[in-house]
């Protein structure tokens, strides 16, 4: 469990108990698709348990809630940055980047030695966000198959 001075939270890796609360956030942040099932992606990634899916939490008279997610994976390749979702409300506190951050610390001890990461075209503000990271636009096309249907 890592202790955040930011707005006194608790980043640590997701459970399925925090389902629930994932998907609240995502679906503040816009993250669902009709065509991706949040429940089954929860799931999936938990079952790999590499650590790299992290929630974090805000407390309330001793009820947590889940305010922000990260999940990550790496192929050996190359680190992926998935589900970077903080609570509008939240937004603009530094969660954003602290949960970036240990993501990208935990990649780094893998060795990983690039993050990748897509965002949707339609997806403007958080452009800014990512390059006041240090993360710029590579010349590459993304293209994608589903494989469900």
């Amino acid at each position: 469990m890592i202790q955040n001075a930011v707005n006194e939270l608790i980043i640590r890796p997701c459970t399925l108990n925090d389902a629930e609360g994932i998907i609240e956030v995502w679906r503040a942040c816009g993250l669902l698709a009709p065509q991706n099932d949040p429940w089954k992606d929860i799931r999936t990634k938990l079952r790999l348990n590499d650590g790299l899916f992290l929630v974090a939490l805000s407390e309330n008279e001793g009820v947590y809630k889940v305010v922000g997610t990260i999940m990550g994976g790496y192929d050996g390749h190359r680190g992926w940055i998935y589900y970077l979702a903080v609570l509008p409300e939240r937004q603009r506190t530094g969660l954003g980047r602290k949960l970036l951050g240990c993501i990208k610390e935990k990649l780094q001890a893998m060795g990983c030695p690039k993050i990748n990461l897509q965002i949707r075209e339609t997806n403007i503000q958080c452009r800014g966000f990512y390059e006041s990271l240090g993360f710029t636009r590579d010349a590459v096309v993304s293209y994608g198959k589903r494989l469900d249907g």
